[in-house]
């Protein structure tokens, strides 16, 4: 799948794997249902997927569709089966929010429309979603997942039930801490939550940008927590004028602690996804294509491996690794990122 960039994975007790918190209970079929009928088709490699638009706000019209398809390795769905989970993906090129979710020897995935769909997070019986201009909230109500066809094979089905709009403020990644959704605004340049009051309240932005703008200063874009609270971030630079992050974009992204505000490690080639497992800090280094382990104390990074492609979007359950991974577009502004050295090979044609 190209263009992927965040991912959940849910299981049957309601945890979910987001480096750190994999439960491997038993198989579970995540359905994300709307009020409006889907049509199923078939889909390659014997999977299946279902189609449905999400109902935008009211007098805006749904994001134009753009052409989709899948395939998938055996051993992809078996790993879902072993360890019981369905994985969330959004994927805002395309403008889908998809369910990946194993059935007998292949695939069923619900497909599902959004406008910009980015940052998504899942904790028990709610979901958020980030888009464009507003936040999706979606409750479980598992007295109708089993009424939902084929009959008895959902043990869960999310219903959106509000959004909040934001406006366009780039909201990359999302958490639940506690009772609160925080959110990456990188538009901002800071961690921000919701309110009734307001399109969105800030919380947080890094010491070394000097006023709140919408300017996209950094590229804030990544947010791990650890304990149940906002630790660590990812920028793509650490300037504090408009853009100017996309001045060293080969070397100049960074790891932030957030409770302290200093650096954990620079240098990174355009880091994102941060998270928290077992104790030990993970990103993705999307301009080398790799996947990294960090010494929060040191600083020190080691490369786990090595990817092809743009790698962003990191979901871990015990010792497996979920990354998304794009192809590199044609109008994309890679020069001197170690990853355009491979750009022919990743090129996307769009």
């Amino acid at each position: 799948m190209s263009e992927q960039d965040a991912g959940q994975i849910r299981n049957r007790s309601g945890s979910q794997a987001q480096l750190g918190s994999g439960d491997r209970g038993s198989s579970a079929s995540t359905l994300l249902e709307q009020s409006r009928s889907a049509e199923r088709v078939s889909g390659p490699a014997g999977s299946q997927a279902e189609l449905g638009n999400q109902e935008c706000s009211q007098n805006r019209m749904p994001p134009a569709p753009v052409a989709f398809h899948y395939t998938q390795t055996d051993s992809f769905v078996a790993l879902l089966h072993q360890l019981g989970a369905s994985l969330l993906v959004s994927t805002y090129q395309a403008n889908k929010l998809l369910a990946v979710r194993a059935t007998g020897n292949g695939l069923s995935t619900l497909v599902r429309s959004f406008d910009k769909p980015m940052g998504l997070a899942v904790d028990g019986p709610r979901l958020a979603l980030g888009t464009r201009k507003e936040v999706w909230l979606l409750r479980n109500a598992p007295d109708i997942a089993p009424q939902v066809e084929p009959l008895g094979q959902h043990d869960a089905c999310f219903l959106p039930r509000s959004s909040h709009i934001t406006g366009d403020i780039g909201i990359h990644e999302v958490a639940w801490v506690g009772d609160e959704l925080w959110f990456v605004s990188t538009r901002f340049s800071c961690l921000a939550t919701l309110s009734p009051d307001y399109s969105f309240v800030p919380r947080w932005r890094p010491p070394f940008i000097s006023a709140l703008a919408a300017e996209d200063r950094c590229h804030l874009n990544g947010l791990a927590l650890v304990d149940g609270q906002p630790h660590y971030v990812t920028a793509l630079g650490t300037a504090d004028v408009r853009d100017g992050w996309r001045a060293d974009k080969p070397h100049g992204g960074c790891i932030i602690d957030v409770p302290s505000g200093e650096f954990v490690t620079r240098g990174l080639s355009m880091p994102h996804s941060p998270r928290w497992h077992d104790g030990q800090l993970w990103a993705l280094e999307s301009g080398t294509g790799s996947v990294v382990h960090v010494d929060q104390v040191a600083g020190n990074r080691e490369i786990v491996t090595s990817l092809p492609g743009f790698a962003r979007g990191l979901a871990m359950a015990g010792p497996y690794a979920f990354v998304g991974l794009s192809k590199i577009r044609a109008t994309s502004a890679m020069d001197g990122v170690p990853l355009a050295e491979r750009r022919n090979q990743l090129r996307s044609p769009r």
